[in-house]
């Protein structure tokens, strides 16, 4: 406000009102009781008279109720004074409000302009973590979804190891069929259980690693939890305030909300609200991040136990192949010696036979010396001589009887090896017999089952 608005009140002060002194003088009063009458004026009220009111008539009492000039004349002055101060003050009190309603008016328009700028600053601050939460939403759900995707590999992968360890297994109970000898701890055996070891630490390392894929799913899904409620506050808080931005003193939906000018105890300042969606991004990168690690682990898992897996069974079927071979052979072998047995056993029997019966020829020769030993003892007296035809005879009967005991002997050693060759043949028929049960059982049974060992890509989790 200038200079030249300043109010009057400001330049100078009213002048007091002064009663003339011809109403001083007036009427019969003394100049002592003029100035008592002047003291008074002081005490006169509203109505200009002194004292109470009595309802009497005035010319009762000691003095009469009417005033002199001189108390009228100050009356009125007092009141012009009066007058001419409330106007006074009047004036300046409008110029007052007319300048408060400017300066208040343009504080007004500042202010508000100030606070729709600020409003667009936080819409757009609010618009750029929006942004930033729905970015990273999509990104760790989609990588969820890869997760997921992931899990049902190892989960097919679990179950696909089921077929290898039951053929595993059932090999390992069928060879446990095999008979005597052929029951042996071979490397099929050893590596049938060293296949069923690996089968187990499989499936423990697929179950562990599902265990593990299922909590990081839920720590994915807790980040997207809090991404979505994040950006959900976001949005919403977007909406009221572009609402707030929006508003002007025209709008049709303004009213006074009293107690709405105060700050909130749990509200937040720019500083906590922006870590608090930097720190949910932050969280959640992380969680994808450590999604991505495990799933290239998974896929590294995946393929080293479907590698170990089947290079297990490619040395199994080897291992098979080759005791197949080995006891193939061996049968084979069995069935000659055994043909040869039998040859053997005919061929013998045939020699226990003329065994037999070169015995039985030599009894003719025995009993014909014999004879004539016994025709001869019957001779007279000094013709009982030992001559040489008896030397003979005798000879004759002891060789016969050395070669009867010869033949005695070697028929008995022939029908000893007669005896062993039928052991034998016992031997290689009840042998032949398991090797044939063994030939059955590794090749007929458990090299036919092994054909069913799942693919390899039934093994890394996609079938």
């Amino acid at each position: 406000m200038d200079a030249g608005a300043l109010l009057l009140s400001k330049e100078r002060m009213p002048p007091v009102p002064q009663a003339p002194l011809s109403a001083l003088r007036s009427g019969t009063m003394t100049e002592n009781e003029l100035a008592a009458s002047v003291a008074k004026l002081s005490t006169l009220n509203e109505s200009g008279v002194t004292g109470e009111p009595t309802g009497f008539p005035a010319s009762l009492g000691f003095r009469s109720g009417k005033h002199t000039p001189g108390e009228w004349h100050e009356s009125n002055y007092q009141k012009y004074y009066q007058s001419f101060s409330d106007r006074d003050n009047a004036e300046r009190v409008r110029h007052e409000s007319k300048q408060t309603a400017n300066e208040t008016e343009a504080q007004t328009q500042r202010t508000q302009q100030d606070s729709t700028k600020k409003l667009e600053e936080r819409i757009h601050d609010i618009h750029f973590w929006k942004e930033e939460l729905r970015r990273e939403i999509e990104e760790i759900r989609n990588e969820t979804d890869l997760l997921c995707a992931q899990k049902k590999r190892l989960e097919n992968a679990l179950d696909a190891t089921d077929v290898p360890l039951m053929i595993a297994q059932d090999n390992l109970r069928c060879r446990v069929r095999r008979q005597e000898v052929d029951l042996v701890q071979d490397n099929v055996e050893l590596q049938l259980n060293k296949e069923v070891e690996i089968i187990k630490k499989v499936q423990d390392l697929l179950r562990r690693t599902i265990q593990q894929t299922d909590k990081q799913i839920k720590l994915n899904r807790g980040g997207k939890h809090k991404l979505t409620m994040d950006w959900s506050d976001k949005l919403e808080a977007f909406r009221i305030d572009e609402k707030c931005a929006s508003l002007n003193n025209n709008s049709t939906d303004i009213q006074y909300h009293e107690g709405s000018a105060k700050f909130e105890e749990i509200a937040s300042d720019p500083e906590s609200w922006a870590k608090f969606s930097h720190d949910n991004v932050v969280r959640a990168e992380h969680e994808r991040m450590a999604s991505i690690q495990l799933r290239n682990l998974i896929d590294n898992i995946l393929t080293d136990t479907s590698n170990d897996m089947r290079e297990q069974c490619n040395t199994v079927d080897t291992a098979f192949a080759k005791r197949v071979e080995e006891v193939h052979n061996s049968l084979t072998q069995m069935q000659n010696h055994l043909k040869k047995t039998i040859d053997e056993i005919g061929d013998m029997e045939n020699n226990i036979k003329m065994l037999k019966q070169a015995i039985k020829d030599k009894e003719a020769p025995m009993q014909v010396a014999q004879t004539r030993l016994h025709h001869r003892t019957a001779r007279p007296n000094v013709e009982l001589c030992r001559d040489p035809a008896q030397y003979r005879l005798i000879s004759e009967v002891g060789e016969i009887q050395q070669s009867i005991d010869s033949l005695t002997q070697k028929l008995a050693d022939a029908e000893a090896s007669l005896k062993d060759l039928n052991d034998t043949r016992m031997t290689l028929e009840k042998e032949i017999t398991v090797k044939k049960n063994s030939l059955f059982i590794d090749k007929d049974k458990c090299m036919t089952v092994r054909t069913r060992y799942p693919t390899t890509s039934k093994l890394v989790g996609y079938q």
